[in-house]
């Protein structure tokens, strides 16, 4: 299969994958829902990505005429979790209005792919088969907060493997060296603006957990009242926990007189070895509570991909692809696994699961690297949110997709948002 017939099969995977989360997954009832305050409404992805794909490929890419201006319009653009704002329920079209859009973007997207593609389109394709990828991520943490009697469990999940026991705290000293962030023009087949240009830093020894933070070491931080004690939270973290009344990851749930952890179809008791997700605020409150405190996007690079040579790795397991083996993502599993549970994608230092099972908090505020410049397809991708409110992560979660899996991939949210599915473990201070 050549490379354009296998971007046209990953593009062909994405829809069906799409349309099997909104029509299968998806109760009819829920299509309106908006399960987390600060996003849209279901119904808003799902023209979104039929329009991205209209006015990111077709039109931007290729110069071709619109198929509705005012869908392309009205689903232009998400939202960031910073801004609340939105289109009222009662503004949505009907749904087989959109249906009928959707149908007609695939099958222009669909006719490009079928004939010769010219080179120009290629990086467009590449730009929407991505955006869809993260879109489906977003769809899932956001079905994680939908009522169950709302959505339906796909045939075939594997139940939670809830089972194990949290391993010993243990840390690991990483000497000296060089981190890679980023990559050279040429490096990989597709990247993001951000992602560019490659930047080098030195990186002084420091001491990193061997493993993420687990459901049962938070346990500890709540009993002894880390989410009342002030001086373990910025000034802006504790109003925010004050006044949204935080108390607890927001996956943590209380019946009777014991944790449960939401799991995406069932509630299960809190599963004391999984790692625990929780937002960039709460990550940095606990790595005071521990005199320890949050890597660097740097120090995360130097214990991920560095080897006790000059060389660096691709990924932390080395040079070959990412694998089953190597990590929990591409949605082999709807919910965490125990941490540990992959010593085969063990970095050269012996730390474990840096790229699955969550993606991992750092202190970095997220920017463009030095030479930054905007993507013309997409110039806000990144730009707009260089704004010192949003902080990088790295690695991948259980729902990342696969290809998304690169060194030089970065993700971020801004500190207050509880909902990604983001874990996180401390460097000493």
């Amino acid at each position: 299969m050549g490379p354009g017939a296998a971007l046209a099969a990953r593009w062909k995977r994405n829809r069906e994958w799409t349309r099997r989360f909104f029509h299968e997954i998806l109760t009819p009832q829920a299509w309106l829902e908006r399960p987390i305050d600060l996003r849209h409404p279901f119904v808003f992805y799902e023209g979104h990505l039929a329009a991205f794909a209209v006015n990111t490929f077709l039109r931007r890419a290729l110069g071709k005429p619109g198929i509705d201006p005012g869908m392309e319009t009205l689903f232009e653009r998400g939202i960031d979790p910073l801004d609340a704002s939105g289109v009222r329920s009662s503004s949505w079209p009907e749904r087989d209005r959109i249906g009928a859009y959707i149908r007609a973007a695939d099958e222009g997207v669909a006719a490009i792919l079928e004939s010769r593609m010219p080179a120009k389109a290629v990086k467009a394709l590449l730009v929407i088969l991505e955006h869809e990828e993260m879109h489906q991520e977003t769809l899932l943490y956001m079905l994680h907060r939908l009522a169950y009697a709302l959505k339906r469990e796909p045939l075939g999940v594997p139940p939670p493997d809830a089972g194990g026991r949290p391993p010993s705290r243990a840390a690991v000293r990483i000497p000296a060296g060089r981190a890679t962030l980023g990559a050279g023009a040429g490096e990989v087949a597709f990247g993001w603006d951000n992602e560019f240009p490659k930047r080098t830093m030195d990186v002084a020894t420091f001491e990193m957990d061997v493993y993420p933070v687990t459901n049962a070491s938070w346990l500890d931080f709540v009993d002894a009242g880390g989410y009342r004690d002030a001086d373990l939270w910025t000034e802006d973290g504790f109003r925010w926990v004050t006044r949204e009344r935080v108390e607890r990851p927001a996956f943590w749930t209380w019946h009777g007189d014991r944790w449960f952890w939401r799991a995406q179809f069932h509630e299960i008791p809190l599963p004391p070895a999984w790692p625990v997700f929780v937002s960039h605020a709460e990550a940095s409150a606990y790595a005071r509570w521990r005199g320890r405190r949050l890597p660097s996007e740097a120090e995360y690079h130097r214990a991920a991909f560095g080897r006790p040579a000059s060389r660096e790795a691709a990924f932390p397991w080395g040079d070959e692809g990412a694998g089953t083996a190597s990590g929990n993502f591409g949605l082999g599993h709807w919910d965490p696994l125990p941490v540990g549970r992959f010593p085969a994608g063990a970095s050269a230092w012996g730390i474990e699961d840096l790229v699955g099972n969550g993606w991992e908090w750092t202190s970095t505020p997220f920017a463009g690297f030095p030479g930054f410049r905007p993507m013309p397809l997409y110039p806000g991708y990144s730009a707009d949110f260089f704004d010192g409110r949003h902080f990088v992560l790295k690695g991948a979660s259980p729902a990342t997709a696969t290809p998304l899996v690169r060194r030089s991939f970065r993700n971020w949210f801004q500190p207050h948002y509880p909902f990604v599915y983001a874990k996180f473990r401390t460097v000493d201070a």
